[in-house]
Parts: C-alpha cells; sequence; structure tokens
C-alpha cells in the first residue's frame, strides 16, 4: 500500500506541484504529426500537465507551443489566425511566434514600443516517430531529444496511435508494466490450452535498477523439457513502458517486434496514450501490424482520430459481452487494451492506493512508486531526475524461451545492442 500523502505526491502534475516539475524535465509526447499536417494549418488545443495549450505550425513547418490564453487580454490564442510565420490573436491582432515573441501589435501606435516589451511563455517541441513531442520545463535545462529506436526506424517498420483514457496516469502505467494480469486479463482464446502465460500463471519478477528507470524480467517455469518463458520489459521515467514480441502465442518465433505506450497526463483525471509498435527487421510491418488492428487501438476501429476518443468506454461498459466472457475469453471485452483500459478506469479517477494488498508479482510497481517519489526528491534538490538526460540508447524488450538453468540475464547483449561487445 501507499500512503494517502505520498498517493497524492505521484498522482497530481498541475504547475507547482513536485510531481508536475518533475515531470517538466523531461520530453513528453503531446501531439500526432498528422493534427499539424502542414504550414499556417489551423491550431491545435493542446490540454498537459494541467495547461491549456495552444499548438500551430508555422510558416517555415515549425512547431509552435504556447499559453492559450494571450497574454493582452487573455482570450483564447485557439481562435488565432495561423499566418506569416506567426500566431494571430484575432481580438486586437497581436501575433506571436514560436519562441512567443510579439512580432506585431497592429492596435497600438506604429511608433510604439510595446511590442518589444510582450513575450508570452514558448514551450520547446520535437519530433520523432511520427509525434510531436514538447518540453515545459526550465529553458537552459533542455535535455537532448528522446532516443527510443521506435522514433528512429522508418514509418513502415512503425506504428503509432494515440487515444485518451480517464483516469489518472499512475493508474495507468501500473497496469502497463503489471505482467502477471496478462495470464487472466488478456487470456482471449479459451479454449487453447497452449498459451504459454495461460499455461504458467505465478511469474516470477526480478527488477534490476538502471539510469533511466528499471528492467525487469518475468520468469514463467514451463514444463520440465521446456525450460522458462522468460520476458524481459523497460520502465523509463517517468511514463514510457517498453514490452517484447519476439516468441509467438505458443513459444514459436515471429518476426522481432518491440511494443508499448506512453501515458502523458492531460491533467490529474485524464491521460493521453499513445500506442507505438515497431520492429528492427529489415522487412517492414506488415498493415495489420502498422494498424495495430486487434488490439484495441487502431485508428477508426477503436479510436477516433479527431477526438481520440474510444469506441468501447466507461460510458458502455467497454461494450462487455457476458455469453462471450463465458465462452470465448475471460473478459468478455474485446481488445487487449481495450481490456487494461477498462480495469484501470474501474478503479476510479485516482485509486486510492492505501487500501491495497500487494504481492511478490507487483515488484515492479512498488519499483516503480519509488522511483517516481526518487525523481520528485532529486527534482526539488536542483538535481536533473533518473532519465530525463536520455540516458538510453536503442533499448530493447526481449522474450525467449530459455533453458530452466539459463538465466535471464543472458538476453542482455540483445536488449542493450548499442552497447553489445564493448
Amino acid at each position: 500500500m501507499l500512503s494517502r500523502e505520498n498517493n497524492e505526491l505521484i498522482t497530481r502534475v498541475g504547475p507547482g506541484t513536485p510531481m508536475g516539475d518533475a515531470m517538466r524535465r523531461y520530453w513528453i509526447p503531446t501531439l500526432m504529426d498528422f493534427e499539424l499536417p502542414e504550414p499556417d494549418c489551423d491550431p491545435v488545443r493542446v490540454r498537459l500537465l494541467g495547461e491549456d495549450l495552444v499548438a500551430f505550425r508555422d510558416s517555415k513547418g515549425r512547431v509552435g507551443l504556447l499559453p492559450d490564453a494571450c497574454p493582452h487580454r487573455r482570450v483564447s490564442l485557439y481562435f488565432g489566425r495561423n499566418e506569416e510565420e506567426g500566431l494571430r490573436c484575432v481580438y486586437h491582432g497581436w501575433k506571436f511566434d514560436v519562441d512567443g515573441v510579439c512580432v506585431d501589435q497592429p492596435n497600438e501606435p506604429e511608433q510604439s514600443n510595446f511590442k518589444h516589451k510582450v513575450k508570452t511563455r514558448a514551450y520547446k517541441t520535437w519530433e520523432g516517430g511520427n509525434v510531436v513531442w514538447a518540453y515545459l520545463g526550465p529553458s537552459d535545462e533542455v535535455p537532448p531529444p528522446p532516443a527510443f529506436e521506435w522514433t528512429t526506424v522508418p514509418d513502415s517498420h512503425r506504428g503509432v496511435t494515440k487515444l485518451i483514457q480517464t483516469c489518472n496516469w499512475v493508474q495507468a502505467v501500473e497496469g502497463g508494466i503489471d505482467t502477471s494480469h496478462s495470464s487472466f486479463l488478456h487470456n482471449n482464446d479459451l479454449s487453447d490450452k497452449t498459451l504459454l502465460r495461460s499455461r504458467s500463471t505465478a511469474p516470477y519478477l526480478e527488477v534490476e535498477q538502471t539510469n533511466y528507470g528499471y528492467t525487469y524480467s518475468s520468469v514463467r517455469p514451463l514444463s520440465k523439457d521446456e525450460g522458462n518463458y522468460v520476458r524481459t520489459y523497460h520502465y523509463v521515467l517517468p511514463f514510457h513502458q517498453l514490452r517484447a514480441g519476439q516468441v509467438g502465442r505458443s513459444g514459436e518465433p515471429v518476426q522481432p517486434r518491440s511494443s508499448g505506450h506512453c501515458w502523458v497526463p492531460i491533467d490529474d483525471e485524464n491521460t493521453m496514450v499513445f500506442n507505438w509498435t515497431f520492429t528492427w527487421d529489415e522487412n517492414p510491418l506488415n498493415d495489420k501490424d502498422r494498424r495495430l488492428a486487434g488490439t484495441g487501438n487502431e485508428w477508426d476501429v477503436d479510436i477516433d482520430r479527431t477526438t481520440f476518443r474510444t469506441v468501447r468506454n466507461k460510458e458502455n461498459d467497454w461494450k462487455l459481452d457476458r455469453q462471450m466472457q463465458r465462452t470465448e475469453n475471460f473478459t468478455g471485452i474485446v481488445g487487449v487494451n481495450t481490456q487494461d483500459r477498462a480495469l484501470q478506469e474501474t478503479m476510479g479517477t485516482i485509486a486510492d492506493r492505501s487500501q491495497e494488498h500487494l504481492g511478490t508479482s507487483d515488484r515492479a510497481i512498488i519499483a516503480m512508486r519509488k522511483l517516481l517519489q526518487e525523481a520528485i526528491r532529486v527534482n526539488a534538490d536542483g538535481g536533473a531526475p533518473r532519465g530525463s538526460q536520455n540516458e538510453f540508447v536503442a533499448i530493447r524488450a526481449i522474450d525467449r524461451i530459455l533453458p530452466a538453468d539459463q538465466p535471464w540475464s543472458v538476453l542482455k547483449p540483445e536488449m542493450y545492442p548499442a552497447t553489445a561487445g564493448r
């Protein structure tokens, strides 16, 4: 369990909160690139860490991210005109560039120099992996852009979607890094007794801290002759999960893949989830995998690509089918990630962790909470929180069936390919 005080500490992310201040030291996924498709396109509303912002792509193709309230009379810049390398407020015509500089004040006398005295906040942006990222921290401490491998492969080797989840970000992250639930929540074929995680439902977890968060292994004993099914994960502070995908449903190898999520706080009660998958194989992903088909995260099937709301949601009980639950899958809900969201949202907007009873299979969750509290302390003391300087290169999550006497650490050369052989 977690005390009510510490629960408040790690879940609240608004301006001036300890967790919010620490999180602002990281690059944060914010928009899909198609939301700002071309120079001088329509601005986009953004709510991030409890702040109301507006994003625009200027005439040179640069992405600006400014507070939504115009510094003149506090009207919304979302209604502004995106033109000639700036966003112009339609109330009095003040225009701001991507750096927040006021470049025009047409309602002031021509000889006035007032525009040189006005500036609004402007957040740094970076584009990678079909995503626009933002940095909301101190302008003199901007870290290098994130070095996730999925952001660097060709578009043909990657799939990314985004959706809105109606609960606090921490319980969403905890659901993602919890491995034992997959034996139950994601048992989508009750008749198939060969599924690895259905055959071995009580994994042993080992958590190893890293300079970006931690990696952990889930070890599931199979039969005496088969050995262990070992699956490794990475947790990258503050809200990234990388999971393995090189072993198929019954243990057969498949195209090398890794998938994961970024659970970004919109505010304390809503979360923006970026879902991604990629291959480092020479062959591109097939269309089905690029679309994330069947996961509960597919555009126009599971997610409205304009509102980013999901078809199956709290209002319709995620389209729970009791007959399906009796005869086909464990939950009666379609889509692995739909199942995740459903259970995470049923915990309440912000879960009361003071009422929990955690077991050995919750080691990774306990470790994550400790790292979040560490990040808060380090940031408050003036240091750089773990992972904020992107201290990782091409980390991969790997799974294999290993002999029973072989430790999971033999997978490390594959997990850290950029440093293998050094």
